[in-house]
């Protein structure tokens, strides 16, 4: 998944002349704070050569996460046309170019950041689309204003930076604000797995559907060591490789996120939590299903039209409730 042709532009453009040794050198140690979750009270990218390292190495992994994310939403609430955008720890506004992309009819963004070097490249970028944003200062670890409602409200990239009282406070307060969906998108680790947990065990206490990516709202069927994440794999540009001193020509962006809407979704489906298996004639699936169980299910050339989607299925997929309900076991 590639940034749109505006956004890679305007981030190319924000890099000219940029050496590589620089960008090498912040990218590696704002890698060492997110991969450390550091906590020290300062910002994960604070100053010019780390915001120009995040846009290098980190803007189009978190935009092709965040936008998988909501592709995944988007199919289990095809009605949902969100016009206003909350994103709260906005960074360069990364989710509300995911956002626009993925609903064309979005108006305006509100982006809400404390960083004052995120501030300056979320302005930088934001000629690059149509979308009308406004860009305000909020310290999101601090006393939370009361926010004013909107259609979607992202939360995407935040949580980790935070206490367990502060990430409570602030999907709260998120949760108020959001007419029509909650969007929290997290590294797909067990950390943060452990966070989009204790996030849903919140948001349904407080009245939330989940949209996605749970087809129920039972407690998580899996248990440690195994958690759920997805991938959102994306092509690395030249400066992108130079910046990461990699050689492979892609990344695999590993996330795990929560939709929380107003209503429920239709048809919940099962969602596929990992890679499928594929054979000679059959495929198998690890789906988690409606009845808030995990089952492993292998469906066979024999059964026609499901062997068909589940041949077509991939990791994060929700799957149509033939394939869900039925005992592919045999």
């Amino acid at each position: 998944m590639d940034l749109p042709p505006g956004l890679r532009s305007a981030v190319d453009a924000a890099l000219a002349g940029v050496s590589t040794d620089r960008l090498a050198g912040a990218a590696a140690l704002l890698s060492s704070r997110y991969r450390g979750e550091v906590r020290d009270g300062r910002f994960h990218v604070d100053g010019e050569d780390a915001v120009l390292a995040y846009l290098a190495a980190r803007l189009p992994a978190t935009y092709a996460a965040t936008r998988r994310a909501m592709g995944y939403v988007a199919g289990m609430l095809p009605d949902f046309a969100p016009v206003t955008l909350l994103d709260l720890g906005a960074g360069p506004g990364t989710a509300s170019f995911a956002a626009a992309d993925c609903w064309p009819g979005l108006v305006s963004a509100t982006l809400c950041e404390g960083s004052a070097a995120m501030r300056r490249a979320a302005e930088r970028l934001a000629g690059s689309d149509t979308l009308s944003r406004t860009i305000a200062v909020m310290d999101l670890a601090g006393r939370l204003p009361e926010l004013a409602a909107h259609d979607l409200v992202v939360v995407a990239y935040v949580l980790d930076e935070m206490e367990a009282d502060q990430r409570r406070r602030l999907v709260e307060a998120a949760w108020a604000a959001a007419t029509g969906l909650l969007l929290i998108v997290e590294p797909g680790t067990p950390a943060g797995w452990q966070r989009i947990l204790d996030a849903r065990a919140s948001l349904i206490a407080a009245g939330a559907h989940v949209a996605a990516p749970c087809p129920h709202e039972e407690p998580c069927p899996l248990l440690p060591p195994d958690w759920c994440h997805f991938a959102a794999r994306l092509p690395r540009s030249r400066t992108h490789l130079r910046t990461k001193q990699a050689s492979v020509p892609f990344e695999d962006e590993k996330f795990i996120y929560l939709a929380a809407s107003r209503r429920a979704p239709e048809s919940p489906g099962a969602r596929v939590l990992s890679p499928p298996r594929a054979g000679s004639g059959r495929v198998s699936l690890k789906l988690c299903e409606g009845d808030g169980q995990v089952r492993e299910r292998l469906v066979t050339r024999r059964e026609g039209d499901d062997f068909r989607v589940a041949r077509r299925a991939d990791w994060g997929d929700s799957l149509p409730l033939a394939v869900n309900r039925r005992d592919k076991s045999a």
